[in-house]
């Protein structure tokens, strides 16, 4: 019973973070992170440009730039700069983690990540799992 509750609510931070993800300017990929800590959202993000820059995240042959940060690392940015932490807190993404973010996870104290879609590269969850975080796939199919 226990469990079914939180699929629930797994499943609807999940939908939140895909809605924050819409507000990315990227044209490649757009992604959503939502971080949650004792059943309350304590910060979000997308992948987008660094303040104070134009918000292209492409340049002209359609690659992203370098500097463009990515949902997960924006919302732990956020947390950085507020009174609250991520010890023990869950991250809702809608795509996995690189490898660089997944350091950014797991030296912020997340414990768990809810993802909807696998990136290409495997290793950011590889460290993860190494690194003692929980991981759980969930691919929202119904449209609610």
């Amino acid at each position: 019973m226990k469990e079914r509750k939180q699929e629930k609510y797994d499943k609807a931070y999940l939908r939140m973070a895909s809605e924050w993800g819409k507000l990315s300017y990227c044209k490649r990929k757009q992604v959503g992170a939502i971080i949650v800590r004792d059943r309350m959202i304590i910060s979000d993000g997308y992948n987008g440009t660094p303040t104070g820059f134009e918000n292209i995240c492409e340049d002209e042959e359609g690659y992203t730039k370098w500097y463009v940060l990515h949902a997960e690392a924006n919302a732990i940015s956020k947390v950085a700069s507020s009174t609250q932490s991520c010890e023990g807190a869950t991250l809702y993404i809608t795509l996995s983690p690189c490898k660089e973010c997944s350091k950014l996870i797991h030296q912020s104290g997340i414990k768990r990540v809810v993802y909807q879609t696998a990136y290409k590269d495997s290793s950011g969850l590889q460290f993860l799992e190494k690194a003692g975080v929980q991981l759980v796939h969930l691919p929202i199919i119904e449209n609610v």
